[in-house]
């Protein structure tokens, strides 16, 4: 079953039913490493998007810093599907990054970033090598903040 059909308007998850859904000890690392490198908690919060075949449908993981959104977390099962907004602050610096991450990372900033001031990637984190390329971007971001 869906997340976005498991889940709906009414019905929040907890935590523990995110991370037993999502089935990756990814979770545990990128929810440990947000909460201890960035002191923050966490937000759910549920958004009614078709976009993408309502790809974006369903309660998803907010973790904001002084207002700004660095990641929003959608589950998926066996892994994770996060956006990381770069604005135009920090696109110089991610485009000096983009190089030298995984052949996935640099595939999908390319595709997401070009001709753009802004964007944001959509990481599907199914590996920690994606997930490691995800915390730089992150890292760039509250940098600029």
């Amino acid at each position: 079953m869906q997340w976005n059909e498991l889940y709906t308007s009414k019905n929040e998850p907890s935590e523990s039913q995110i991370k037993e859904y999502s089935n990756t000890p990814l979770w545990d690392d990128l929810d440990t490493h947000m909460r201890q490198t960035y002191n923050i908690k966490p937000k759910l919060a549920f958004s009614n998007c078709a976009m993408d075949k309502g790809m974006w449908k369903g309660w998803n993981v907010k973790y904001k810093k002084s207002g700004k959104a660095l990641c929003t977390l959608y589950p998926k099962q066996g892994h994770l599907l996060a956006l990381v907004p770069v604005g135009e602050r920090e696109m110089t610096e991610a485009e000096l990054l983009a190089p030298l991450c995984t052949e996935y990372t640099q595939d999908l900033f390319k595709r997401s970033a070009a001709g753009r001031t802004s964007t944001s990637l959509a990481f599907e984190i199914e590996n920690d090598d994606v997930l490691q390329d995800m915390k730089k971007f992150i890292a760039l971001r509250v940098a600029k903040h």
